[in-house]
């Protein structure tokens, strides 16, 4: 005899494993690349490795506005605003094979600017979060 109850139970508990395991497969994905429906992509990187990028030659890019700039920001960093980004303004940025190390105040921002840089051609974007994660110094 089937013990039908049982096996209800047992095709229940296996669902669950296997969601579980999805769940933690996708969590534990270490990929930072993100990209968008062109192909392009760009990539998430901590404050520290944005930190280590900041050489001559890479441009450091605050996507905030020019108050929040005026208030506090990373030394070097050319404010290039969100809405100017979004704007299609983006004569600041000429070189679209240069470096971009993208920051806003708390990530979402710079999250936008990054994605809409890649559509635009931009194919050294890095998107660093928010300047409130940030462990240095920053200028005022």
């Amino acid at each position: 005899m089937i013990d039908l109850e049982g096996a209800v139970m047992n095709v229940r508990m296996c669902a669950v494993f296997v969601i579980v395991a999805a769940l933690i497969l996708c969590a534990c994905t270490t990929e930072n690349e993100v990209g968008d429906e062109m192909g392009g992509v760009y990539q998430r990187i901590t404050a520290d490795e944005a930190k280590e990028m900041m050489v001559e030659g890479n441009l450091i890019v605050d996507v905030r506005t020019e108050k929040e700039y005026n208030e506090g920001h990373i030394e070097g960093a050319l404010l290039v605003p969100l809405a100017d980004i979004e704007a299609g303004k983006l004569e600041l940025l000429p070189d679209k094979e240069q470096v971009l190390l993208v920051y806003c105040r708390s990530g979402n921002r710079s999250m936008t600017a990054s994605e809409i840089l890649i559509e635009e051609g931009y194919t050294n974007v890095y998107d660093f979060g928010g300047i409130i994660a940030w462990p240095y110094e920053i200028v005022k």
